[in-house]
């Protein structure tokens, strides 16, 4: 069993509450838009973290990071990527990176709009954009996620607002 911490566009803001929402996490996962570098850094120290860059970061960050990672947790094929449209009409791009990896758990951020959706185009296929947990955007409530993979599956899925923008 892996619980885990999604969080995306925190657009240089890390809230101190995240901390302590994530404190039983095994793993966060930044999906994007981090901004600083010095939050991917603080998270690190705190906890392992897999993240992808966005359209935001810097070259430290896009130097230090994928803008794609595939990799698979508990027996979940899981596809990261910022930017990645909504289902089921999917860019060009990310159609042929979900056809390449056929991942069970594919996340984005960019929209800084949360969204569950089970994509029924793609055979056990289900969408996660965690929102924005940082202050830049046009969200209302900051958001970061929770949940547990274990056996192949995902649950405990949780939505946690830390407050308005």
């Amino acid at each position: 069993m892996t619980k885990i911490g999604l969080i995306s566009d925190t657009h240089s803001f890390l809230d101190p509450k995240v901390f302590e929402h994530f404190s039983e996490c095994d793993e966060i996962w930044h999906i994007g838009d981090i901004g600083d570098p010095q939050i991917l850094k603080d998270l690190q120290a705190f906890k392992p973290v897999k993240a992808v860059f966005g359209n935001i970061d810097n070259q430290e960050l896009r130097w230090e990071l994928p803008e794609d990672s595939f990799f698979e947790c508990e027996g979940v094929r899981v596809l990261l990527t910022h930017i990645g449209s909504l289902p089921p009409t999917y860019n060009p791009r990310i159609r042929a990176l979900l056809k390449k990896h056929e991942p069970n758990l594919f996340i984005c951020g960019h929209s800084h709009i949360l969204r569950v959706i089970k994509d029924h185009k793609y055979e056990n296929l289900v969408y996660i954009n965690p929102g924005a947990a940082g202050h830049h955007g046009f969200h209302h409530t900051r958001t970061i996620m929770r949940m547990t993979l274990e056996s192949k599956k995902i649950s405990n899925l949780e939505v946690i607002e830390l407050g308005k923008r």
